[in-house]
């Protein structure tokens, strides 16, 4: 692993922007919607209003905008329990950000915080007048207390009610009504060019306002699933060179009359701080993902279901042209290699070698152009999909299902065991267990960030033995004891190193 990130260390590398890295909360509540048309479920006026096309000074443009988005953004600040940062997360720090401590970072990160002193630090945005804020999962990832800090310097402790590994999104929510918030704009009319404001709290300098423009729309940047915190990772990015460091993750950025067009998430950078590449989350999508959040307690995702090559650059497009016999060019689409059980793109007419050119009527011109056009509805939605087969143009319609092949919405009732705990478990070799001395053990797999076991500290690989108090052979046996489980839950587990330990949490 180690080796691994030596090597992509001279490279220009992407840094998630908070200190707040390490592995993250995930619980749900349910609230009640907010009252009245005074919540990010009004609908806002499109975003027609380019800079470029205002007749008012572009300062004046400016300082209309701060003075509107500034009250709306707040200070989050993440604590954590002493026993909750671990050394290959700072791996992962140093990797996104790199070590100026020169090989003392693995250091740094074993002294204990103070109880009193947050973990990390980051940004969120008042999207409703009664206290639900929109902020980045890896800003509020690892909490055992979340506190919000308005503009006015007024605090409060935040209720998380739920997040999005593969988006990076999430949502709180804090007592207190009459609040400033923002509206959400249409980001699929945002135009590369068009001025916008970053505005966060980059490294403890509250309410800052950055200016700059689009850079670029649709990037993907493989951030998400690098980590390996997201199973199925939707990026879509809107990139800006609007100056955003640590510290801004998960704050505004607006468009010049001051509505919500993204949540800045990440950099690139060799340095981990400002080269004038940043990112951010679409509003449509962070939109879609809260009000999922917000109505249903887990993210309703819609899948095509087909394994897919992005014939994004020459050396793909010219395999896919020799042994198709085509002359298509780079950027033409999307190439189907297969597909997943349940396929709805399969049951519709697709087949493989198929390239996927549309969506409705939204060019495809990469993965992550699919990423988003697919990610960003739910099961049961009907869309178009336009498709070359043989060089020739057709349609299909396509009914989006979720991983398990529904196509309705699904609840947290409606959540396996292993789905509700957020990790997965396969038998433990008998050889395995002889050698080491074990009666019993699973071993975890697909832990999921912010589970609920992975915030005991459990992570991919590790040996779980028992069960409240009950020994574990099988995924079948760990269904079977949580099964309609409520209260509190014991588990045993084996470390990497061989340390056994026992650690609970309360069931889902």
């Amino acid at each position: 692993m180690k080796s691994t990130l030596k090597k992509l260390l001279p490279f220009a590398v992407v840094g998630v922007i908070s200190g707040a890295t390490t592995v993250g909360t995930l619980q749900y509540f349910n609230h009640d919607s907010a009252n009245g048309d005074e919540s990010y479920f009004t609908k806002s006026a499109p975003n027609v209003s380019f800079a470029g096309m205002n007749t008012a000074a572009v300062g004046d443009d400016f300082v209309k905008a701060a003075k509107t988005t500034v009250p709306a953004v707040v200070t989050i600040k993440n604590y954590q329990s002493r026993s909750t940062s671990r050394a290959s997360e700072q791996d992962l720090f140093d990797f996104f950000f790199g070590d100026p401590l020169g090989g003392r970072g693995q250091q740094r990160q074993k002294q204990q915080m103070p109880d009193n002193m947050p973990s990390g630090m980051g940004s969120g945005v008042i999207i409703s007048p009664d206290g639900y804020i929109i902020s980045n999962n890896h800003v509020v990832a690892g909490a055992n207390k979340l506190e919000v800090v308005l503009s006015n310097k007024k605090s409060y402790i935040a209720t998380l009610v739920g997040t999005d590994p593969n988006t990076d999104i999430s949502l709180l929510k804090i007592e207190e009504k009459g609040l400033p918030y923002l509206n959400f704009a249409n980001s699929d009319n945002i135009e590369v060019g068009q001025w916008v404001l970053a505005v966060g709290n980059p490294l403890g300098l509250n309410s800052t306002v950055t200016a700059g423009i689009v850079s670029a729309k649709g990037r993907g940047i493989g951030i998400l699933g690098s980590q390996g915190k997201a199973a199925n990772p939707i990026e879509s990015f809107i990139q800006t060179d609007a100056a955003i460091n640590p510290g801004n993750s998960g704050g505004a950025l607006v468009n010049t009359i001051g509505e919500l067009i993204g949540i800045n998430s990440a950099i690139q950078s060799t340095t981990g701080y400002y080269q004038g590449y940043g990112f951010a989350v679409p509003s449509n999508l962070a939109r879609k993902i809260v009000e999922d959040i917000k109505k249903f307690g887990i993210v309703q995702r819609g899948f095509l279901g087909v394994t897919s090559l992005d014939l994004s650059n020459d050396m793909q497009v010219a395999g896919y042209n020799k042994q198709n016999k085509t002359n298509i060019k780079a950027g033409s689409g999307v190439y189907v290699t297969g597909f997943g059980d349940n396929s709805g793109a399969e049951d519709a007419g697709i087949r493989t070698g198929d390239v996927i050119t549309k969506i409705d009527n939204t060019a495809v011109t990469d993965f992550a152009d699919l990423s988003i056009a697919i990610g960003s509805k739910r099961p049961g939605d009907k869309v178009m999909v336009t498709y070359l087969r043989n060089g020739k143009e057709a349609t299909a319609t396509v009914t989006l299902r979720d991983q398990k092949g529904g196509t309705s919405a699904r609840t947290k009732a409606d959540l396996s065991v292993t789905e509700k705990i957020g990790a997965e478990f396969k038998p433990l070799d008998e050889r395995f267990k002889t050698d080491y001395g074990l009666n019993s053990g699973v071993i975890a797999t697909n832990v999921t960030e912010g589970s609920e076991i992975a915030k005991i500290g459990i992570v991919d690989n590790y040996i779980v033995i028992e069960i409240n108090g009950k020994p574990v052979n099988s995924q079948k046996d760990v269904e079977k004891i949580l099964d309609k489980y409520s209260g509190n839950v014991s588990v045993k587990f084996v470390d990497a190193y061989g340390q056994i330990y026992t650690r609970g949490f309360k069931m889902p």
